[in-house]
């Protein structure tokens, strides 16, 4: 078995890295207490080509792959929470739906300027009365000449109310098949279109640099070209698309965990109690060798179900393990981090405060860990365990 990383995804995590360093974080705790979305990062991710690294390269994206991508995420991720996690859900499940079920005529239109990073996107699956329970979704969509009305709200939504965001695929109830269940189809809504609404920037306990809104629908008419996929199996095409969101947040964990070790590590040398650091006591010392091994626990997960997607293997089960572990072990890392870092730690001003605060949305976001725990359960008693 190989472990190592090519040296092309090497050579693009070290620019990254270096990007990350000079672009992101001296800039990340200002842009968290101003709760500012950071514009021109954005523009310069797209300008690296890294706003399309999932997306086809015929759509001006890099086709990269999960791998290379967890391994940009790591680096963003690192440096600041809210722009890993902005560029996360645009790459993801904002841009994969298009770029799996869209008609040519939707890629050129939207993709194009997604992939490129002139734009931004947003989903809008979660509503105030459906959560984990995605078929839940009571938004409707109704069929009308030449198009579809919306009717509904979307809650916690990412991106959608940034000055570069293009739009929101929004998932809605399309009818009732014969067997009594919810139909579901995606449309494809553009800001600016009359009848989509959003509210005030939600404060949030983390993730203060990232646009987060409640949506509404009323009387919203979309045209028959804004449908994306199949009018009656939205829910199953998103749910296609979850997979690589998974590892995507999965890598996200990994990356607040990662920085959480190195700011403990660093302070640990730095932090002097009755005549020596505090990083030579025995205490500490365990406390970090528990962390950097749950890291590197975590990271190996992450990049195995990154590689399992690559090679087009069967992946969910993998996923949902990532994800789920690397996010409680972000919380647990974080935690620790702080303890390290003693009341400096419980300060806003220092860094791992930040890291605090934006690591138990991981456990919620993208499927709770209590989801996950289902998924993987029913993939293994169906004989998926190995």
């Amino acid at each position: 078995m190989d472990f190592s990383l090519d040296p092309e995804i090497l050579q693009l995590k070290e620019m990254v890295r270096d990007f990350a360093d000079k672009e992101i974080a001296p800039h990340a705790a200002g842009w968290s207490e101003r709760g500012e979305f950071p514009v021109a990062v954005f523009q310069k991710l797209g300008e690296l080509g890294l706003m399309g690294m999932l997306l086809p390269e015929e759509y001006g994206g890099m086709d990269a792959g999960m791998v290379a991508y967890v391994a940009v995420m790591e680096e963003i991720g690192r440096a600041d929470q809210s722009v890993a996690a902005a560029w996360n859900a645009h790459s993801t499940i904002a841009s994969l739906p298009l770029s799996l079920f869209g008609t040519e005529q939707q890629k050129d239109r939207w993709l194009r300027p997604l992939a490129a990073g002139e734009k931004i996107a947003a989903f809008g699956l979660t509503e105030p009365g459906a959560g984990s329970d995605a078929a839940g979704i009571s938004t409707r969509a109704k069929r009308v000449d030449g198009g579809w009305v919306l009717d509904g709200a979307k809650l916690f939504i990412s991106n959608p109310g940034t000055p570069m965001s293009l739009g929101v695929t929004v998932l809605a109830q399309t009818g009732v098949g014969p067997d009594g269940r919810k139909q579901t189809g995606a449309f494809f809504v553009p800001t600016g279109t009359p009848g989509y609404g959003m509210g005030q920037p939600l404060k949030k306990l983390g993730w203060h640099a990232l646009d987060t809104r409640e949506l509404t629908f009323t009387d919203c008419f979309v045209g028959d070209d804004h449908l994306v996929g199949d009018p009656v199996n939205g829910l199953s095409q998103f749910l296609t698309a979850l997979d690589p969101g998974r590892v995507s947040v999965a890598a996200l964990g990994l990356s607040l965990a990662q920085a959480a070790l190195e700011l403990a590590v660093q302070y640990a040398g730095q932090r002097s109690q009755f005549g020596k650091t505090i990083g030579s006591f025995q205490a500490i010392q365990h406390k970090i060798a528990d962390m950097a091994t749950e890291v590197e626990a975590a990271r190996w997960m992450v990049y195995r179900a990154a590689w399992l997607a690559d090679q087009g293997l069967p992946n969910r089960k993998e996923a949902a393990m990532a994800k789920l572990y690397a996010s409680e072990v972000a919380n647990r890392v974080a935690s620790a981090s702080v303890q390290i870092h003693g009341g400096y730690g419980w300060m806003v001003e220092s860094p791992i405060s930040r890291f605090y605060s934006d690591a138990k949305i991981l456990e919620i976001g993208e499927g709770t860990s209590e989801i996950q725990r289902n998924v993987i359960a029913r993939l293994v008693l169906a004989g998926s365990g190995r």
